[in-house]
């Protein structure tokens, strides 16, 4: 059996009249950067995030870059955030003229551990990113405490979770400013690029508004140094298709986690930790990523047997060699280093059967045997 990592293609089948209806409105409409797709999932993602503000940009990592920018964050500035995530999140402060600050991660969820950012925190901080991977939200709650208490902005890096929330909050509620990829391979994925800030915060809204044009206000007047980042037309107009679905989707997430953590507690307990749901969160599980201290050798047998499987992330940021000027070493971050040389993550996509799944932990579970 050939199980992957994601396959879009039965998703696509199911939405392919809808989807080809809307670009041929697009195409028909001649307009093709921000438009009116742009705009109704602007104005629906924000209610979604419980939010008044939308702002779609041009990919995930822009938007993290444009929150920053429009929050006042510049250089001199530090920014407080975990050292295990996604490239974007610490190439975003750095790009805004600020420096990234590292604070280790909670074991149990992999997100930022509020029990570590205050120690790390100067007169020179002036910001916290959040992330929250793999689809659980980190604690909202006790970072904007701490936020409050040294008056920093908080900006939540929300790429791999839209939809999720701790107790009655969701993503971009408890933050100044929270950001989304569209990228593809995410739970509301594009047919490319695509990302969003939002916010409750107007004074970051329209800056933020001003920032992806060029900086450019009105038309042609410069008042900032922005940039170019748009999510155009076509993209919001797949999106727009798409939405509608999410919640649906993520529950179909949530049920083939559920699966996943029953077989592999019944066959492989003592070889693998499995993700853990914090409780009071709902967790949209983007990821489903388990520790195994045999981590390599595991993804090349199930490899040899037809099983995709990635590894998110192998190295830290505070290890990454262009962020080597930092002064930061092996061994300053245990629980983000140990996460990198043990997470797996497994097949994970609505459409996934329980088959499939069957067949993955079978595969695992003979790894461990042999």
């Amino acid at each position: 059996m050939k199980v992957p990592m994601l396959d879009l293609s039965e998703q696509y089948a199911s939405l392919k009249s809808e989807v080809l209806e809307a670009l041929d409105s697009v195409m028909s409409s001649s307009q093709f950067i921000l438009g009116d797709n742009v705009k109704k999932l602007e104005a629906d993602i924000a209610k979604y995030s419980n939010v008044s503000h939308g702002i779609g940009c041009g990919n995930g990592s822009d938007a993290i870059h444009i929150a920053l920018q429009a929050a006042g964050i510049g250089a001199g500035d530090e920014v407080i955030t975990t050292p295990f995530t996604f490239f974007a999140t610490g190439g975003a402060i750095v790009r805004a003229g600020a420096t990234p600050v590292y604070a280790d991660i909670d074991p149990v969820s992999f997100n930022l551990d509020p029990n570590e950012i205050e120690k790390h925190i100067t007169d020179r901080t002036k910001a916290i990113i959040p992330v929250h991977l793999y689809g659980q939200m980190a604690d909202m709650v006790r970072i904007r405490e701490i936020a409050d208490k040294h008056n920093l902005i908080v900006v939540e890096d929300a790429a791999q979770a839209i939809g999720a929330k701790q107790g009655d909050y969701t993503v971009g509620q408890l933050g100044d400013a929270a950001t989304y990829s569209f990228f593809p391979t995410k739970n509301l994925g594009a047919y490319g690029d695509g990302g969003m800030v939002v916010t409750n915060n107007d004074d970051i809204a329209e800056k933020s508004r001003v920032i992806r044009v060029h900086g450019s206000k009105p038309k042609y007047y410069h008042s900032v140094l922005g940039y170019n980042s748009r999510l155009d037309e076509i993209q919001a107009a797949v999106l727009n298709v798409k939405f509608p679905h999410l919640d649906t989707w993520s529950e179909q997430r949530r049920k083939h986690a559920e699966f996943y953590t029953s077989l592999l507690n019944e066959k492989v307990s003592e070889h693998v930790q499995t993700p853990v749901i914090v409780e009071g969160f709902y967790h949209v599980f983007h990821q489903y990523t388990i520790l195994t201290e045999r981590r390599d050798e595991l993804q090349a047998y199930l490899k040899e047997n037809g099983v995709a499987t990635m590894i998110y992330y192998p190295l830290p940021l505070h290890v990454q060699p262009v962020f080597e000027s930092l002064g930061y070493k092996e061994g300053d971050y245990p629980k983000a280093e140990k996460a990198a040389n043990q997470a797996l993550s497994l097949p994970m996509f609505p459409e996934l059967k329980e088959e499939q799944q069957q067949y993955v932990v079978e595969k695992i579970a003979e790894f461990f045997a042999k």
